[in-house]
């Protein structure tokens, strides 16, 4: 059971400052809302959870990050292990151009798995539990560019959860679907807790008050509130929060 510990977070691109003292604790199996007006911090602390911002230049981060009491940016720690434990989904969906098959079982393979029957059993149930099967069964070997967005994005959920991850994290996962593709990622999120602990950036306060156990707001790289969802937007502690669910600025 993961727990994800952040202490003390300041997260620097170059000069300039994106994330303040940041404290935060996420306990496993549950889902977690991050909201806050555009260029905040939201999707920068994200990524810090699985050292995807290390992919930028000039990037520094102070305090310290821990998945299961484990400093992930410690020297020792090794990304690719943490990145297979730690599952990203992104706004646009991104299927590579293979198959819809092998979307799926590619990351099983570059983890050097080469047991067929292995592989396609992983498939066959995370597409499943995806709530995909039906609507693509018969078309396992045609071009993932050939579905729908909403189907795209949950074949690249799919092909998180392929590889075991404990973590999933999403950055504005619907933003770019349909309101009925909207609606099927929601209930996905609502299954997915049972056995994932779940991380949603979302722009979409509705959304955040329907998926999410507990819900941070962030402005200008704070942290303001953390606390259960419910309370975030029946009764929250600060009017900043107050006054950015009830839209009166953000």
């Amino acid at each position: 059971m993961l727990k994800i510990d952040s202490k003390n977070v300041d997260f620097y691109y170059g000069s300039f400052h994106a994330l303040k003292g940041i404290n935060m604790e996420i306990e496993a199996n549950t889902s977690v809302a991050f909201i806050g007006p555009s260029g905040c911090g939201k999707s920068t602390f994200l990524r810090l959870f699985n050292r995807m911002n290390d992919l930028i230049p000039g990037t520094r981060l102070e305090g310290t990050i821990s998945i299961d009491a484990r400093n992930i940016y410690d020297r020792s720690e090794k990304v690719d292990t943490l990145r297979k434990n730690v599952g990203m989904v992104f706004q646009k969906p991104n299927p590579f151009p293979k198959t819809i098959y092998e979307n799926v079982a590619y990351g099983l393979r570059v983890n050097g798995i080469t047991d067929s029957n292995y592989i396609e059993e992983t498939v066959v149930k995370t597409i499943k539990q995806v709530a995909l099967w039906d609507e693509v069964k018969d078309k396992l070997k045609e071009s993932a560019f050939a579905l729908s967005g909403g189907q795209q994005q949950r074949l690249c959920i799919a092909r998180a959860l392929a590889i075991s991850p404990s973590i999933l994290l999403m950055d504005e996962p619907t933003s770019a679907l349909d309101p009925i593709s909207t609606g099927k990622i929601e209930d996905l999120i609502h299954e997915l807790k049972q056995e994932y602990t779940i991380v949603i950036v979302t722009h979409n306060m509705q959304q955040a008050a329907r998926v999410s156990d507990k819900t941070g707001y962030f402005y200008l790289g704070e942290l303001i509130e953390y606390d259960d969802t419910r309370k975030i937007f029946t009764n929250p502690e600060k009017e900043s929060t107050q006054n950015y669910i009830t839209g009166r600025f953000g």
